[in-house]
Parts: C-alpha cells; sequence; structure tokens
C-alpha cells in the first residue's frame, strides 16, 4: 500500500508534461498525413486567380468556415465604398483568458493568373502528387504561393486543439486576396478595422526558405515599383527590305536605350539610381556574415556560368536596389515572323527598392535618364504632332508602387520569434531583407507594429510560373514552426 501511495504522491508532485508544441504538430501529421494531403488538395482545387471573383470569393467562404470549426471568431473585412468584386480580407481571432498579447499572422489566398497550356497536365487546379528526386510535391496553382501557409496555421492549430496545448497570447488571422494584385486595397480595409487587426507582431508566412532547405527568418522585404516605356517608329509596319537603314526601328531603339541603363556586371548607371540607401546596421551585417553563400550550389542548379555584382553574394545584393527587365515586346518572333519593321516596342521595367529609397523618387530618377537619352516623354498616347515634332518619343506609364520596409533584430519580440521557430527548426538562418515584395508598410502603417517574415515553402516551388508546386516536407515543417509560433513564450 505505501508503495501505490508513494507513486501517486511522486506523479502529483511531477506531473506528466505536455508535448512540446513541435511535437505535437508532428504526431498530429504522422497519424494523419493522407487525411492531411486530401484536405489541402480540396483547399487548392478552389481557382484563386484576380480574373476569376467567383473563385476567390469560394475561398474566402472555405477559409471562415475552417476558422469557426477551430472555434475562432472568423469574418470577412472590407472597407466602404469599395466595390462587391473586391476579394474580402479574411479575419479569425481565437481569444484566450488572461492573454499577454495578441500575435497576428499573414497569409494571402489568391495566386498569379494561370496559362493551362503551359503546365504538364493542363489543370492547375486539379492538384496532382509527384515524386520528385524521392520525395512527395503537390503541383497546383497557389500550392507554394500560398495556400500552404494558410493550411499550415489550420493545421497546427489542430495539433495544438487536440494535443491540449493551451494558448497564451490571443491569435488573429488575417489572410488577404489581393497580394498578387499589389494589394491595392489592403491598408484600405486595415484602416477600416483597425481594432480587429492590432498585434504586438505581425508573423508574415509569405515566400520560400533558404535554398539549401534551412528555415529562414527575415525581417524585411524589397519595395516594387513598375515603369513600362513605349517607343514609336514609323505609324505602320514597314517592309523591311523596302524601308531597312531608312526608318527608325523601335525595337532597337528600345533595347539600345535599356542596354544604356546598365554596365556589364549589372550596376545601375542611372544617376542617383543607389542615393538614400539606408545601411545596415551591426545585427544586421552581422546576420548577413553568418548566414551560408549558397551561390555555387544556385549556379549549378540554374546552369549560369557567372552572376551579376561584381562578385558580390546574393544575400548582400538583396540588400540594394535592382533594375530589372520582366518583358519586352515588338513585332513577332518564330513562325509568326515577318520581314518588317514595328510601330512600336515596349518593355516593362521591375524596380525592386530598399529602405531609403522611395518608389516615385526611384521611378523619376529613370524618366530623367530616358529624358537625358533624347526622348521626349509622355504620360498618354503621343499626338501625331509630337510624333512629328520629335526625333524620340516614348510613352511611360508608372504604377503606385510599394515602399520597403525593415523591422530591427534586436527587438525583444524578435528574439522570442528566434528561440520559437529554433524550437521546431534548429537553427534558423536570419535576414535583414528578402527579395521579393510584400506590402509590409501597409500592415505595419494599418496595424502601428512591426512584422518578421516566416517562410515555409521550398524554394524550388515554380512560384508564379507554371507547374507550382510544394515539396510536402516544407508543408510538414511549416506546421511544426507554426505550431512553435502559436505557443510561443
Amino acid at each position: 500500500m505505501w508503495i501505490f501511495a508513494f507513486v501517486v504522491l511522486f506523479i502529483a508532485a511531477f506531473p506528466v508534461s505536455s508535448p512540446r508544441p513541435p511535437e505535437a504538430a508532428k504526431s498530429y501529421v504522422s497519424a494523419r498525413r493522407a487525411e492531411l494531403v486530401d484536405q489541402f488538395k480540396e483547399f487548392l482545387s478552389i481557382p484563386n486567380i484576380a480574373a476569376d471573383p467567383n473563385g476567390l470569393k469560394r475561398n474566402a467562404d472555405f477559409l471562415v468556415a475552417q476558422l469557426r470549426a477551430r472555434g475562432a471568431e472568423a469574418q470577412l473585412l472590407t472597407a466602404d465604398g469599395l466595390p462587391a468584386s473586391v476579394p474580402a480580407v479574411v479575419y479569425g481571432e481565437i481569444k484566450t483568458p488572461g492573454a499577454r498579447r495578441t500575435i497576428v499572422f499573414y497569409a494571402h489566398y489568391d495566386g498569379q493568373p494561370v496559362t493551362p497550356s503551359e503546365w504538364d497536365d493542363g489543370a492547375p487546379f486539379s492538384p496532382v502528387l509527384k515524386q520528385v528526386d524521392g520525395e512527395e510535391r503537390i503541383y497546383a496553382r497557389g500550392a507554394g504561393d500560398d495556400k500552404a501557409a494558410i493550411f499550415a496555421q489550420l493545421t497546427a492549430l489542430s495539433a495544438l486543439q487536440s494535443a491540449k496545448i493551451p494558448l497564451k497570447d490571443n491569435l488573429r488571422f488575417v489572410w488577404e486576396g489581393e497580394e498578387e494584385a499589389g494589394s491595392p486595397h489592403l491598408e484600405e480595409i486595415l484602416m477600416a478595422n483597425r481594432k480587429l487587426i492590432e498585434g504586438e507582431i505581425w508573423l508574415v508566412c509569405d515566400g520560400p526558405v533558404a535554398q539549401n532547405r534551412e528555415q529562414t527568418l527575415i525581417f524585411g522585404a524589397r519595395g516594387d515599383a513598375h515603369v513600362e516605356i513605349t517607343v514609336y517608329g514609323p505609324s505602320r509596319p514597314l517592309h523591311s527590305g523596302h524601308y531597312g537603314n531608312w526608318a527608325p526601328n523601335p525595337a532597337m531603339m528600345l533595347v539600345q536605350l535599356l542596354a544604356a541603363m546598365k554596365d556589364a556586371d549589372g550596376r545601375v548607371l542611372i544617376p542617383h539610381f543607389y542615393d538614400g540607401i539606408q545601411p545596415l546596421g551591426p545585427v544586421e551585417k552581422r546576420a548577413l556574415a553568418a548566414a551560408p553563400n549558397l551561390d555555387d550550389e544556385l549556379k549549378r542548379e540554374l546552369a549560369l556560368n557567372r552572376t551579376d555584382g561584381g562578385g558580390r553574394t546574393l544575400l548582400e545584393l538583396l540588400n540594394e536596389p535592382s533594375l530589372n527587365i520582366n518583358g519586352i515586346s515588338s513585332g513577332q518572333t518564330g513562325a509568326h515572323s515577318t520581314n518588317s519593321i514595328p510601330s512600336t516596342a515596349t518593355a516593362d521595367l521591375d524596380l525592386r527598392l530598399v529602405v531609403g529609397i522611395d518608389a516615385k523618387t526611384q521611378q523619376q530618377r529613370v524618366l530623367d535618364f530616358i529624358r537625358s537619352q533624347g526622348y521626349f516623354v509622355t504620360d498618354r498616347q503621343p499626338t501625331r504632332d509630337e510624333l512629328l515634332s520629335h526625333p524620340r518619343v516614348t510613352y511611360i506609364k508608372a504604377d503606385a508602387g510599394e515602399n520597403a520596409s525593415r523591422t530591427p533584430m534586436d527587438l525583444p519580440v524578435a528574439a522570442e520569434v528566434i528561440k520559437a521557430v529554433e524550437s521546431a527548426r534548429g537553427k534558423v538562418i536570419l535576414m535583414p531583407t528578402s527579395g521579393g515584395t510584400v506590402p509590409l508598410e501597409a500592415m505595419e502603417r494599418a496595424a502601428q507594429t512591426k512584422t518578421i517574415s516566416v517562410p515555409i515553402a521550398n524554394h524550388d516551388d515554380n512560384q508564379h510560373a507554371a507547374n507550382e508546386n510544394l515539396r510536402l516536407q516544407n508543408l510538414w515543417d511549416g506546421i511544426e514552426t507554426m505550431a512553435a509560433l502559436m505557443t510561443m513564450q
């Protein structure tokens, strides 16, 4: 009898502890992998492109139901005066009695446009499992960007509830439906619902982990601005034999103009292009120095003999502004090619921004450079008189742009985020800035908070392209990561 009493007293003094959140998530997934894959397929099967507002509404309604099924208060957020066609922000909240603070998880449920004929199976919204190098991947639009993050958050909630692991903080979920369109209404919707979206930190779950598959935490994002340039030649296409060497060719003019913008190492030659960069602090510099240099592996993967940047690494160059040509169009090629001088040539320039350089300022620097090359610049289609009055004419379209943002790495909450993610994934790579653009500035202004990005997708997920995919192990790892963040100390 006394032995039994001793055992009871021992158990009472040292209660059996609950599993750690990442371990609970791992056990939950291990017991349900096939079921979870089917659930993820159901989500991926709902079309999510801007050209299909009904599909976006179906996604939003599906997610509200998923949140409510897990005990969250959920609704769709919009703002007064917005057209019904503007996708709503999906909002959810789990309130915790005696919560110390509120943590907000962001992701987006919309995806890039699709051309089904470019996909191997011709069906971007019919998810397919495939073996790639001995590992399972799921192929569908949105698989990596960004439905995986939403599904990981939902599954992490289920895992914690199944293991009866209590929360310490209020959790809020903000899932956007316009990110791939540039988030034109996000800030307006957030500002109209400010009390709902406040939080000590926003965890932005979008993008890929490092190229070596190690978990990454990113403390900022480049901004983005576009400049579309159209150059004019003859008022109609001309026979290249009858008029070649006489009629100016706008395609040639355009490529000469673009070539003047960069040197052979990719350094932008536009005056003042690099002026105003806010330098990294000592903490950020140490993080960059500690991050692995994966350039050689990437060069082999991408069949690149050389890279731009004068020998500097990819991670270093992500902290500088860039100028990229997204595409050029003029005349025809291939089977449709004709022996003619085209009447126009157009290029879309993508300007990535860093902290300290404003979108409008950078766009103006490009316009000033174009003028310095002898071009008359107009912000509308030129008139016949303008074409006759100037030897070189260009029509410029510039978007509103999105500025860069960066969160200090030494914030107290940043240390907690790092510790939580390390509890799930081991040592993580810390990056001051990501190459891609996320509307961090809009979030931070509206919620009066800071942001840290926690990506989970694989780097080779064909993001924004045909055959987008997600390595399933990244999904399982992401569920563990989300569980750790939802319960971080």
